[in-house]
């Protein structure tokens, strides 16, 4: 993988996405953030999520019930419990996606750190 393709990050950016940290609850700037756009990998860019895909699950965290398709890997966390979810671009750790909590139709709630996305808001 090439990095040198990749946008520099903060430390608390880098904790996030290349060691796989958790940024503390309610403290994201996407958290409580409602506005017409995408959200895009803050290491590579790619278009990960759609605002009209996000919801408020009251978890501390930007929430999506789906992502932009083939977009994002899931893989069994190393705790045997949760699946955490990756950027299928530059692999960067986004969260963790959790099945089975009945908040939306598509029945699956991503959980990611807002310090992994940027936001771009939609020109319409």
């Amino acid at each position: 993988m090439d990095t040198s393709k990749f946008n520099s990050l903060t430390p608390k950016e880098e904790y996030v996405i290349e060691h796989k940290g958790t940024e503390p609850p309610f403290s994201g700037e996407y958290d409580n953030f409602y506005v017409k756009g995408k959200y895009v990998c803050r290491r590579c860019d790619v278009e990960l999520y759609r605002s009209d895909d996000k919801f408020d699950a009251h978890c501390g965290w930007p929430a999506f019930d789906k992502e932009i398709p083939g977009a994002v890997i899931r893989s069994p966390d190393p705790d045997g419990y949760r699946i955490e979810i990756l950027c299928a671009n530059c692999d960067g750790h986004l969260g963790h996606v959790f099945i089975g909590e009945n908040f939306t139709e598509t029945n699956a709630r991503h959980c990611v750190n807002s310090l992994s996305l940027r936001f771009v808001e939609s020109e319409n």
